[in-house]
Formats: structure tokens, sequence, C-alpha cells
């Protein structure tokens, strides 16, 4: 494996990051993520004014990025074999953030399904950028469902992917700087030049696990309708990225997303995905289970293929 951990041993770890995950989530203090964002707010402020503010766009990132994932790479490299699997499970355990999407996006199900829409609204608010102070019911369902599917990528499988190919330093490689452009990456006056290379970085490590994303999408759910609408949606959405993920998961469930979303006073009209009834609350489980199950089946099939691995070492 690129990660230069054996087969055997990487789903062995893997296995033990998502079990971490599904016992503790995040750490309700000290997470090393919300430390990171505080970093790279008080440095952006420092970085963004004046000119040449791509260059310094792309110097912020490598001061966070470079050094936590050199100095990761560093001890998983020259560390014992055990302290090096503890720290590779460790870090995927810090970067992956399954469980934390499922405390985030539940609950706004279970505020809907009650009747309680002021709760849901603020409950969304933590988890999208768009306004939602006077959002009905089926904007925050149809927000959440996108926000579980987006994120099924970027908080999961993207995380997994890079696992595999770097071991736990691709894992903080990856978050560390799909964090950066979750903060950095808007096309506004403050972001537009600073948030360039965040952004472009972020589209870059995407490429792969955006699609293997779409395929898992497809895989546990209505593959016909999901490639239909990922082969004539996907390209229409800002995002080349988000585009496959959200249209396949769309398509896959059966509802539709898109369509009028309200940005800081404004209204933004996004291209349709999906397609079906509009999505509700009972659909915003449906979309946490399809995450929760893609983790499963890929941990399943990494498993798979260092069952044969071993097999065909030993014949």
């Amino acid at each position: 494996m690129l990660s230069g951990l054996p087969l055997p041993l990487l789903a062995g770890l893997m296995a033990a990051g998502l079990l971490l995950d599904a016992l503790l989530g995040e750490p309700r203090r000290w997470h090393p993520l919300a430390g990171f964002g505080n970093c790279a707010s008080s440095l952006e402020r420092v970085l963004n004014r004046g000119g040449l503010r791509r260059l310094r766009g792309v110097l912020g990132w490598a001061l966070l990025v470079v050094p936590p994932v050199a100095l990761a790479a560093w001890i998983c490299s020259t560390a014992d074999l055990w302290l090096a699997a503890a720290v590779h499970a460790l870090l995927l355990y810090f970067s992956i953030g399954l469980r934390s999407l499922r405390d985030h996006v539940l609950p706004i199900a279970a505020a809907l399904a009650t009747g309680r829409l002021d709760d849901a609204r603020g409950l969304t608010a933590r988890i999208v950028s768009r306004d939602t102070g006077t959002a009905s019911a089926d904007d925050l369902a149809r927000a959440a469902v996108e926000s579980t599917l987006e994120n099924g990528n970027d908080a999961v499988f993207g995380t997994l992917f890079w696992f595999a190919v770097a071991g736990g330093p691709g894992a903080l490689l990856f978050r560390l700087a799909n964090t950066l452009d979750a903060m950095w990456g808007y096309r506004n006056a403050r972001f537009l030049q600073y948030g360039w290379a965040a952004a472009r970085i972020d589209d870059l490590l995407n490429l792969a696990p955006a699609r293997l994303t779409a395929l898992t999408y497809l895989l546990l759910g209505d593959p016909r309708r999901g490639w239909r609408c990922w082969r004539t949606q996907a390209a229409a959405w800002p995002s080349p990225n988000a585009g496959p993920v959200m249209a396949a998961g769309a398509g896959s469930l059966g509802v539709a997303l898109g369509g009028a979303a309200q940005y800081e006073g404004r209204v933004e009209q996004r291209p349709p995905l999906g397609g079906g009834a509009p999505a509700s609350a009972p659909d915003i489980a449906r979309a946490w289970r399809l995450v929760a199950h893609g983790a499963l089946l890929w941990l399943a099939l990494t498993v798979l293929a260092a069952i044969i691995f071993e097999r065909t070492l030993h014949a």
C-alpha cells in the first residue's frame, strides 16, 4: 500500500478508527480541529490584507497544514510498530466525522417530526451557511439532506480514502485541507483571492473520493436513478466534486433537492438534484443511513481485500 501499512494492518486500523469514532464521537473539549480552526481564523486576519492575496493564501495554507502533517508522518515512520499503529488509528479517529454527522443531522429530523420549527432552524444553522431564520420545514429538510450527502464525502469517505492511501497522515491532510476550504473557500470579496488555493487543493484531493462516494450511494440505493441523475445533473452544480456526490445521492434516495436557498439575505436558485418528492424530515435519517452503510461497506471491502491478500500470499 502507498501508506506503507500492510493491508491486514490497514484494515484493522480502519476498523479501530471507526470504532473509536462510534464510541467516543467528537471530543467535547479541546478538539484538535476546533483549535486548528481558531488558528486558521487568526492567521487569516493577519495575512488576508494588502496585495498578492492568492500568494498569501498559499502561504497561510502551507503554514497551517504542512507542519502537523509532516510531524504526523515523521512519528508514524520512526516510531515502533505498535506506537505507529496507535497514532494511525488516533489520527483517523480525530479526522473522521461519521458520528458527528449523525449527532448533527438526526436532531433536525426529530425537531421537524415533532413540529419544533424554531429548534430545527437553529440546529440546521449549525451545519449550513444558508439563512435559516425564516426557513420552512421543507427548506430545512432539504438543507439537512444536502448537507448529509455532501458531508458524507467530506467528513467520512474522503477521510477513509486518504487513510487508505497514506495512513493517518493522509487522513489528517485531507481533513485539514477540507476544513480550510470550508473556512476560506467562499466566492465573495473577502475570500475570492485569499481562499483560491484552499478551494483548488480541496478540489484536487476530492477528485477520486467524491466519485467513489457517488458510486457508493448508487450501490446502496437506486443505482439506475442515481446514475441517471449523476450523468445529467452533476455538471450543472457549481462544485465539480459536490455535484456528482449530491446528484447521485439524491437520485439514489429518490428525493428532489436543489432549488431556492437564501444566503446573506439574497435568494440563490441552484440547479435541481435527484428526482421524486421533495425531501422531508424522514429523508434526513435515510440520508444518514446511506452514509453509515457506505462506511461499513468500505470497511468490509477493505477487510475482504486483506483476507484475499493474506490467502494469496500464503498460497
